[in-house]
């Protein structure tokens, strides 16, 4: 089953998907998320949000720069106050 993707900023909806596993750049360190996955919600710092479509795909990556990241039944949620274009 799918992992249910949200990037969102203050100004704009960035992506919504289903993926197999997102890599985010949390605070305390990088932490992977797969469907399942506990709740839980955590800061992220400025780095590259890790976004894998397949279990065996390449990953695509996406610049971010600070925000929240929040784990819950609807998937992984990460509101982040700047993404790179």
């Amino acid at each position: 089953m799918p992992l249910h993707f949200e990037l969102v900023t203050p100004a704009r909806h960035v992506r919504s998907d289903d993926v197999h596993m997102v890599v985010v750049p949390g605070t305390d360190g990088e932490f992977g998320v797969l469907e399942g996955h506990a709740p839980f919600m955590s800061t992220i710092k400025d780095g590259a949000v890790q976004i894998y479509k397949t279990a065996n795909a390449s990953p695509e990556s996406i610049e971010v720069r600070g925000g929240f990241a929040e784990v819950g039944d609807n998937g992984l949620t990460i509101l982040a106050e700047h993404v790179e274009s």
